[in-house]
């Protein structure tokens, strides 16, 4: 192993830029994934009236089979193009992000957590390690959310709902609380951070402020809460004795956003909280409807129960 020594504010060259440049290009902008929305629910729509029959034709039931996926893709979509836009409009709200983070800094100090540049400066001992975290971090949180997704779906659809419906919610949450600007440690290089991803050629942001997400938008941590329902989904749907593997994707996820720079500690630990309180808010909203929707049980009525033994005593009584 060797450690990276170049100097923290040497700019990247043209090669590592236009390699930032294409990690950028690999994500859905919010129109792209706006109009991939609009055309998968306008086709579900479509396809509505085709609701098959028990006899009908294999075509037809493909069809409406499809018609539920196009749905989902929809509302996925949907989500993530809301996700993408609201995360734009803070990009220019810069006040105070670097101020909130230096308090989120000695916060972390003060309550014993370990400082996040002791663990980056240990994990850029090899630069093959904190490459691959880099890579980690750029590319992997939406496709193993996507994969969780459409596993759940044709898998174990009696899970998907709650599942979609936690993201959602934890998802909205984050956007919420990232409206307040919280710089990454990456910004304070007066402390020691680096920004890997700009060292190595790396950067889905590229230099000044440009790139694929709000920069400024730190806590909380959507890799980390999107890595922690994954593990979290996997684990609770699958019988397999290998699903507790999964576990290694949020663990991996945390070391990579502190090491690389994109996040604190807090970050994280807001992040799970967020979930865990979206999945209290759904679980709370699924009783809700168990209890009260058109499908609920009917009310006990002790007296009405009894409403056969009773007319059978009358009868008895008026053939006497």
């Amino acid at each position: 192993m060797h450690e990276a020594t170049a100097d923290p504010g040497e700019p990247p060259d043209a090669q590592r830029a236009s390699t930032g440049a294409r990690l950028g290009a690999v994500w859905l902008t919010w129109q792209q994934a706006a109009w991939l929305a609009v055309a998968c629910i306008a086709l579900a729509v479509v396809t509505r009236p085709f609701r098959p029959t028990p006899d009908a034709p294999l075509r037809t039931r493909v069809l409406w089979g499809t018609r539920s996926v196009l749905r989902e893709v929809g509302i996925i979509a949907g989500l993530y193009a809301l996700w993408q836009w609201v995360f734009a409009l803070t990009v220019t709200e810069t006040a105070g992000a670097l101020d909130h983070a230096r308090s989120i800094h000695r916060f972390e100090l003060a309550i014993g957590l370990p400082d996040e540049v002791t663990v980056q400066r240990l994990t850029m001992r090899s630069t093959t390690v904190i490459e691959a975290l880099n890579t980690f971090y750029a590319y992997v949180h939406v496709p193993a959310m996507g994969i969780m997704l459409v596993w759940l779906f044709f898998r174990h659809r009696e899970r998907y709902p709650r599942v979609r419906n936690v993201l959602a919610l934890a998802t909205g949450a984050c956007l919420v609380i990232q409206s307040v600007p919280v710089a990454p440690p990456r910004f304070l290089p007066e402390l020691g951070f680096v920004d890997t991803g700009l060292r190595f050629g790396q950067s889905v942001y590229g230099a000044g402020g440009s790139g694929i997400s709000n920069q400024l938008a730190a806590m909380p941590s959507v890799h980390v809460c999107w890595s922690t329902l994954v593990a979290a989904a996997v684990v609770t749907a699958s019988t397999s004795t290998w699903r507790w593997l999964v576990i290694a994707h949020p663990v991996v996820t945390l070391w990579a956003v502190v090491a690389t720079g994109n996040h604190w500690w807090a970050d994280g630990i807001v992040a799970v909280m967020l979930l865990g309180a979206a999945l209290g808010i759904v679980l709370a909203g699924e009783a809700a409807a168990a209890r009260f929707g058109p499908d609920a049980p009917e009310p006990d009525h002790p007296q009405g129960d009894r409403a056969p033994e009773i007319a059978g005593v009358i009868s008895l009584r008026g053939s006497g």
